[in-house]
């Protein structure tokens, strides 16, 4: 005689002491699901995933650490991500497959159908592989874009996100990777709160002449649809573990994948000159080296505008690609227009095209505050200059256009 029982669907529950979960130990028991084990916290659920037992696992949308990272991590391991509380919006962007109210009278009915519907639903794991449609096509390797500029937080990586969320919203694939030997904060920009560097992690793989398409994938964060992240040095000291010639293998890598988007230092100084075995600026030079098109930051106010002259000259004599100059924090109480200060850019250097983003901390606090790109906030002054510096330079690579005025 056949035995016509269905199979009982393992379940991993990580609650984090949440009101709810007696109630839905309860009801995932009583339907015939097999509660492998109540997971602490994330770590205790990715360990635990990761034995390959479980097939779903029901997690608090408020779970400490709960990101894209984590539901991809989950989904390599066959594991569907259902939430119950949090927001919807925000959990079904990362990946998670339903998300459920807390409401205890709900949960007993809705939340063993939820866990069957996930269990049944077909796996799609990203980034491993990417499809085509969403790749570059045509096997071409993808194009790098360096965003430099110098000391004193002219807005690089602002203007490093805002451009790879820009080209990740229009629909082709990108990778931001933050190369800033000096303490990156993409990571910080975007709320990625994981502490693992992805750059020092595809550091060591180049090191051992590991770093595959595989290796790699497990380097990168998935932030947003189409929006991947390798984050930066946790620490400033920690840049003697990116050697000379690195970042090279990491864009070569990178560039397989989609279009590269470089958030770098703020000194071409080859310090290695200067008695020291190796130099701490190796990652900015490489990255500019290594660029298609290098995007130069620099801010409207007097000093700003200095540095961003001194730095144009030393993109002058370094940089063959051609030069894409964006002044920063733009306003009408400055005294000069555009006019003159694309002017006083041309003296120094020969861009490609001089374009400038307004002061609009409103949107740019939000963006910080939320942990998100400003193109992720929708349509404000900041976000329409944005896209004005993307149609230069990643529409299309800039071939000597005329210059904006």
């Amino acid at each position: 005689m056949t035995d016509r029982t269905p199979p009982r669907t393992p379940v991993l529950l990580a609650a984090a002491g949440a009101p709810w979960e007696a109630v839905a130990l309860r009801s995932l028991t009583a339907a015939g699901m097999v509660v492998l084990k109540r997971c602490v916290d994330l770590p205790d659920l990715l360990a635990s995933a990761a034995t390959g037992e479980a097939v779903v696992a029901v997690v608090s949308g408020d779970l400490d650490g709960l990101d894209a990272d984590s539901v991809v991590r989950l989904l390599r391991h066959d594991v569907r991500c259902v939430a119950v509380g949090g927001d919807p919006g925000q959990l079904e962007r990362l990946g998670v497959v339903a998300v459920l109210g807390p409401s205890e009278a709900g949960l007993a009915d809705d939340l063993p159908e939820a866990v069957r519907s996930a269990h049944a639903r077909d796996l799609v794991v990203d980034p491993d592989p990417a499809p085509a449609e969403e790749g570059l096509g045509d096997g071409s390797p993808g194009r790098v874009v360096a965003v430099h500029g110098p000391t004193g937080a002219p807005g690089r990586t602002t203007v490093a996100i805002g451009l790879a969320a820009e080209h990740a919203h229009r629909g082709r694939r990108s990778l931001l990777v933050d190369a800033d030997p000096h303490g990156g904060a993409v990571a910080q920009h975007l709320g990625v709160l994981d502490e693992v560097s992805g750059l020092l992690a595809a550091a060591r793989l180049v090191n051992a002449g590991a770093l595959d398409a595989e290796a790699f994938a497990r380097c990168r964060r998935l932030v947003a649809e189409r929006l991947e992240v390798v984050t930066g040095l946790p620490r400033p000291d920690r840049w003697v573990e990116a050697r000379a010639g690195v970042l090279d293998v990491v864009l070569a890598r990178a560039a397989e994948v989609g279009d590269v988007v470089v958030d770098t230092g703020f000194s071409l100084e080859d310090d290695a000159d200067l008695g020291r075995p190796l130099s701490r600026n190796q990652l900015t030079l490489d990255a500019v080296a290594a660029a298609d098109v290098v995007v130069v930051v620099g801010t409207a106010e007097p000093t700003g505008l200095a540095r961003l002259a001194r730095t144009l000259v030393e993109l002058r004599d370094t940089a063959s690609a051609p030069l894409v100059v964006v002044v920063n924090r733009m306003r009408d109480s400055l005294g000069w227009g555009r006019r003159d200060i694309v002017g006083m850019v041309e003296g120094y250097a020969r861009p490609a095209s001089v374009h400038f983003l307004p002061d609009d901390r409103a949107t740019t606090d939000r963006a910080l505050v939320a942990g998100r790109s400003v193109v992720e906030l929708g349509d404000s002054p900041l976000r329409q200059a944005l896209s004005e510096v993307y149609d230069a330079v990643l529409a299309q690579v800039p071939q000597n256009p005329p210059i904006s005025r």
